[in-house]
């Protein structure tokens, strides 16, 4: 099977896991009527799904480090489809909680995989756009599964909602376990792997914004039917959340193109992030206007999903098992953040917070996760300039191009004759004409 077909297949699961991780927004009130809880606390139920995935999934993963990638990938499908059926089989709150976190950590498991296989079953060249195609499977599942999970639960109860999440996952495990060619230099990180990758500076810097980015983005998403009534008075979410992810879908896939031509994914990803903030202080303001709501809502979801693809690539320019632990982290890092976000909002709720301002706070986390890249990205190139070797003037120069987009200078070049002759977008897909920013202060940092 060709590299494209096979990473359609790690589409199709991402679009199974969309649909799950975002329908739960719209199934809070029919879930918290039915078990008797409020919708704060039926909101619980993501930051179940969210937490597990970013605690409980690093963990299941160092386990089955040893393990191949499909094997992963297939392990990660059977626990989420079981978990989907449990979901809609309780009738307890406890019970929603216990398999909202089961399909957390099958989550979990599978994304970060997907990832880093998507990567490895395309030439250097396209890796951008497989990440974009994996990720924009995802963000199609809130475009074509949430709304029709919506409309099912409308009809039906939410607990039919679900059973189609339930079946969708089954689909997904049929073509990635029945098609899904081995795949090479992508298995699951060990535990140990994960953490070393977050001693690495830059690492660090990358997985701490998207954890600022996931708490203003999905913790707010979580409430979002909430929002909108205070904001519009919009009774039915379903047509918004439509649109939301709609953007999400354009978004993921503009963002792949985008880092293939520019070679620039830090820039983007700051633009993106600052965006974000913009759409998100926006949507208060809105509810004068009939239908101006859609105008933040497609934009929060566009920049929104198309952030990770930028952030990924620029993880994934770490070749073997270093890249693939710091695409595992960062993905940990999104639902931690999907966990705080989600928990901070019930909890702003539940203590009287109107609902249509609760975008501001989001906005104000968005907006210092871009002053927080910028800070640590200058003094990190300052911190190496100052302490490196003779040649960390040049890796300062590199640090600063990371942002601006521009290659290193010509000596650069020069000494590194391979990476130019194989690839003029670099040997790992960053774009650089020589070493970029993350390679120059990993070189030099002890």
């Amino acid at each position: 099977m060709g590299g494209t077909r096979a990473v359609a297949l790690l589409a199709l699961g991402s679009f199974a896991m969309g649909t799950d991780a975002y329908a739960m927004a719209g199934l809070l009130p029919d879930i918290g009527a039915d078990l008797r809880v409020s919708v704060s606390l039926a909101g619980q139920s993501v930051t179940a799904f969210t937490l597990c995935y970013a605690l409980a999934a690093p963990l299941f993963s160092a386990v089955l480090a040893r393990w191949g990638t499909r094997t992963v990938l297939v392990t990660a499908l059977v626990v989420f489809v079981l978990a989907n059926a449990g979901t809609a089989l309780t009738g307890s709150y406890a019970g929603l909680l216990g398999t909202r976190a089961l399909a957390g950590a099958g989550a979990g498991l599978f994304t970060p995989a997907a990832a880093t296989a998507a990567v490895a079953l395309v030439p250097p060249e396209r890796r951008g756009r497989a990440l974009g195609l994996v990720l924009g499977g995802m963000s199609a599942g809130t475009v074509l599964g949430v709304p029709l999970g919506l409309l099912v639960a409308a009809g039906s109860g939410w607990r039919s909602a679900l059973w189609l999440i339930t079946g969708l996952g089954v689909v997904a495990l049929a073509g990635v376990g029945a098609a899904l060619p081995p795949v090479r230099g992508a298995a699951a990180p060990s535990l140990r792997a994960r953490f070393g990758a977050l001693a690495r500076p830059r690492v660090a810097v990358v997985v701490a914004v998207t954890f600022t980015q996931t708490v203003a983005s999905l913790g707010l998403y979580t409430y979002l039917e909430p929002v909108l009534h205070r904001v519009a008075d919009i009774g039915s979410a379903v047509p918004y959340l439509w649109v939301w992810g709609i953007g999400g879908v354009c978004g993921s896939l503009l963002a792949g193109t985008l880092v293939d031509r520019t070679g620039r994914p830090a820039l983007l990803a700051v633009a993106l992030l600052g965006t974000l903030g913009g759409a998100l202080a926006l949507l208060p303001w809105t509810g004068t206007v009939p239908g101006l709501v859609l105008l933040p809502l497609i934009l929060w979801g566009a920049v929104g999903w198309a952030f990770v693809v930028p952030q990924q690539h620029r993880l994934l320019a770490r070749e073997g098992e270093g890249g693939a632990a710091a695409v595992g982290l960062n993905s940990s890092a999104t639902y931690l953040g999907g966990a705080v976000g989600s928990a901070l909002g019930g909890l702003a709720l539940a203590h009287g917070l109107d609902a249509r301002w609760l975008p501001l706070p989001a906005a104000g986390v968005a907006l210092a996760g871009v002053l927080f890249h910028l800070t640590a990205v200058r003094a990190l190139a300052g911190r190496e300039a100052a302490a490196g070797p003779p040649g960390a003037a040049t890796d300062r120069r590199d640090a600063g191009a990371e942002l601006r987009g521009t290659g290193t200078d010509r000596r650069d070049a020069a000494t590194e004759p391979r990476d130019a002759a194989t690839d003029p977008c670099d040997k790992d897909g960053t774009g650089a004409a020589g070493a970029t920013a993350a390679e120059a202060l990993e070189r030099n940092t002890p």
